[in-house]
């Protein structure tokens, strides 16, 4: 297959590029109309909870009772008793348009002191808007907020709803401002580290391939399915970082065949059947550490789980099809000015690898406990979902939360919504007010509710909303909505608790039992796409253990950074004591494949000189001195690509950029250039072997490369005998 598609490349390399431009261009044209079928946000809730049932049956006949916007006007100089403060405001809110407002409030419309800060120098307004879906309450806002403006008065919005607008506009500014500062440092690193300027190309022409194409199969995954905005951000790193890995992996391998007098057809068949097939292998399991994500009901997860599959698919298509006919087409110019056939056994990585190869246990525990010692921090890792939390300081939705909270008798914006319904089946007829007015006072009672009330009655449903005061992301919180949900309803009833609190325990729970299962499945896949590539059980096991101590450092790091608030003024973040629960997730799925690309990048060539020369630690030293660059290389341009994340006012965002170069490096470094030679030697042989059937099965399926045959054999070793990969 690999050699089919070098021939390929070599007779309709021109014919391969047309047919390539000709897609990128439909590409372009079909799937940019991807971004006006996004379904909106970010999809954080867990359809399947509790809370995102008493949503939905409140987006029915019962109806919500929701501050969804908190409109804070203040002054330091006037008072809302003073007729400069009181008129205008009072005239600017009888003039704001109603079609889209259910419900607006102020102290002027209730006469109520709640409304009014203990100084008196400042007011809010509580809106509630008519839609029950978030990003049409978005739209909502928009339409009438330039109504609001008082001149004199400080205005700012806050509110679930201002804070979801904010968000997406600061997450489109940022993703213009990391891609502004990461793009012409990657230009410039893409020159050096291809050594010219035209082989920085193929990267370029690789990724922008796959995020057309990937935009384009998006597209076809919102005719089905609807999908989170935050899913384009998975695009932009993922097509981007593989084409580089891939473009540098082909490049290298390529380069080495023409300095070691191939022509450049022979450079290329040799190219694609090495190189082509260790892209495969790698993409198959970064596409699969994707698919994991749809083991998560969440539209954020499942997005990111479609966008990420689908770019890896269009990634490998274009790095097996155009990066060879690119190749060929441009033969001996990609080739350095200076060609320097330098001895493998002279590098630096190799010197390294015999380093730790001469005391393998040594090496292998000290490295293993510093990576645990970094994990560590983690176990006291306390859950939040987004909120207004992850915007700066001075945005709006977080100013108006902290102003409400601290300036106010109560926060507006900090409302529960518990929804009574006949059990199944139905039990004890209508609902009483005397049994909902005592269910009332009972969630009441609950240690941090501030008062409960029936707000709505809807036949045999009723609304009973309760305020509350404490961080919704605090241990806290949990504690006082396990506790409300511990409350009997009435009888022949149950109830369905809503709001921030509510849905974080909910997306939390959720996360959390499904993470060990969505592990399990990488974990599998990939043992058994590494079996299919080299033949061994051992490798595998070793392989994905490793990954995870790697991604354990990152964890402890995030854990100390964004939760107790080290580094906080550097990075320019005020923390929480909290971490994005959705943050582990997308670092397995992304930091744990591109991982397995540089495992299979090593192994690969590893596994071809010990199917040469037989020798154990001397494979580990020139495998590791032949992919070094590559891996390092490829893992400095990612972190580059990423990296322009923790330029981001967004707290989630900046969390996953840091996260990610983190892992990226430690794994880069650390694991592939310590830990894997040090390991490889305490295994020796044994690294190599599969049981005597499975080792038969691999033989039968021609994993062979004809380029690759060995030159001695280790009979006592199952898969010894197997050709190797490059």
């Amino acid at each position: 297959m690999f050699r089919t598609l070098g021939d390929l490349a070599i007779r309709g390399g021109r014919w391969i590029l047309l047919g390539t431009a000709l897609f990128a261009v439909a590409a372009a044209l079909w799937g940019t109309g991807v971004f006006g079928r996004l379904g909106g946000g970010a999809g954080f809730d867990d359809p399947g909870s509790t809370s995102a049932h008493a949503d939905r049956v409140l987006a029915g006949p019962l109806g919500r009772y929701a501050n969804d916007v908190v409109v804070l006007y203040e002054s330091d100089r006037l008072t809302v008793d003073d007729p400069a403060f009181a008129g205008p405001v009072r005239r600017t809110l009888e003039a704001v348009p109603r079609a889209n407002v259910t419900r607006l409030e102020s102290y002027w419309s209730t006469g109520s002191a709640a409304f009014v800060s203990r100084d008196r120098h400042a007011t809010y307004v509580a809106i509630q808007l008519a839609s029950s879906d978030d990003q049409e309450r978005v739209r909502q806002l928009r339409e009438i907020q330039d109504a609001f403006p008082v001149q004199g008065l400080t205005l700012r919005f806050g509110g679930t709803t201002a804070m979801t607008d904010q968000v997406n506009r600061l997450t489109v500014r940022d993703l213009a401002v990391a891609e502004a500062v990461s793009i012409p440092v990657l230009l410039v690193l893409l020159v050096v580290v291809f050594r010219s300027v035209l082989a920085a190309t193929l990267p370029l022409i690789v990724g922008f391939t796959a995020a057309l194409g990937s935009l384009a199969l998006l597209r076809l995954v919102t005719l089905f399915a609807d999908v989170s905005t935050f899913a384009i951000q998975v695009i932009t790193i993922l097509g981007l970082g593989l084409a580089i890995d891939y473009a540098l992996l082909a490049l290298t391998r390529f380069r080495e065949e023409l300095a070691s007098g191939a022509g450049v057809d022979d450079a290329v068949r040799r190219t694609t059947a090495t190189a082509g097939r260790t892209i495969l292998f790698s993409g198959v399991v970064v596409a699969l550490s994707f698919a994991g994500l749809t083991l998560f009901p969440s539209r954020f997860l499942l997005s990111m789980g479609y966008a990420g599959a689908g770019t890896v698919v269009v990634a490998v298509a274009a790095s097996l099809t155009v990066l060879p006919a690119l190749l060929k087409v441009m033969g001996t110019r990609l080739a350095p000015a200076r060609v320097k056939t330098a001895d493998p056994t002279t590098g630096w990585w190799y010197r390294v690898a015999h380093a730790v190869m001469r005391r393998p246990l040594a090496s292998t525990a000290g490295i293993v406990v510093v990576l645990v010692a970094l994990g560590l921090p983690f176990l006291g890792v306390n859950w939040a979902r987004p909120g207004d939390w992850v915007l700066p300081a001075d945005a709006d939705a977080r100013v108006v939360t902290q102003e409400t909270g601290r300036r106010f008798a109560a926060d507006p914006g900090k409302l529960l919504t518990a929804v009574v319904e006949p059990s199944r089946p139905p039990g004890g007829g209508p609902l009483g007010t005397g049994a909902l007015n005592a269910y009332a006072a009972r969630l009441g009672a609950v240690p941090g509710v501030n008062g409960a009330r029936v707000t709505g009655v809807d036949g045999d449903r009723a609304r009973v909303t309760l305020a509350y005061a404490m961080d919704p992301m605090s241990r806290d919180a949990r504690r006082m909505v396990e506790e409300l949900r511990a409350v009997p309803p009435p009888a022949g009833t149950t109830s369905a608790l809503t709001g921030m609190p509510a849905s974080r325990v909910d997306i939390v729970d959720m996360v959390t039992s499904r993470l060990p299962w969505m592990a399990l499945f990488v974990a599998v896949v990939s043992f058994a796409v590494l079996f299919v590539a080299f033949g061994s059980v051992v490798l595998p096991l070793k392989s994905v253990l490793l990954n995870l101590l790697s991604l354990s450092a990152s964890f402890g790091a995030i854990k100390l950074i964004f939760q107790d608030g080290h580094l906080d003024g550097l990075l320019g973040f005020v923390p929480v004591g909290a971490v994005d629960v959705n943050f582990p997730v997308l670092i397995v799925a992304i930091a744990f494949g591109l991982a397995m690309d540089y495992e299979v990048f090593l192994l690969s060539r590893v596994r071809e000189e010990y199917a040469r020369t037989g020798d154990v630690a001397e494979s580990v030293a020139v495998g590791l001195q032949r992919t070094a660059r590559v891996i390092t290389s490829a893992a400095l341009l990612v972190a580059v690509v990423v990296g322009g994340f923790i330029l981001s006012g967004i707290t989630f965002m900046k969390m996953a950029g840091v996260g990610l170069v983190i892992a990226v490096a430690v794994d880069a470094t650390v694991v592939r250039g310590l830990l894997v030679p040090a390991t490889m030697r305490l295994l020796g042989r044994w690294a190599w072997w599969a049981p005597p059937p499975l080792a038969r099965w691999w033989r039968r399926r021609d994993q062979g490369v004809d380029t690759c045959q060995p030159r001695s054999r280790r009979p006592s070793v199952s898969a010894a005998d197997a050709s190797g990969l490059t």
